[in-house]
């Protein structure tokens, strides 16, 4: 999938463990890591909206493009 997303690298930006973003955000840890590693098929505002006011980020700081390769894509 070309949207690649950075929840890790924020997390240890924060020094924050999975656990608590789930907590705090009101998610399932399990439902996190499935976003985490880029296993979701869909993301909803309001949880990304509090996953920035928790990590105290912008979406494209959890988000990224990346451009599928045209031969194996």
């Amino acid at each position: 999938m070309p949207i690649a997303v950075d929840i890790d690298v924020m997390l240890a930006r924060r020094k924050m463990s999975v656990g608590e973003l789930a907590d705090r955000v009101g998610i399932t840890p399990a439902n996190l890591a499935v976003l985490k590693n880029g296993r979701a098929k869909a993301v909803r505002f309001a949880t990304l909206a509090a996953l920035c006011e928790v990590l105290d980020c912008q979406p494209g700081d959890l988000l990224r493009w990346e451009p599928e390769d045209a031969a194996g894509g």
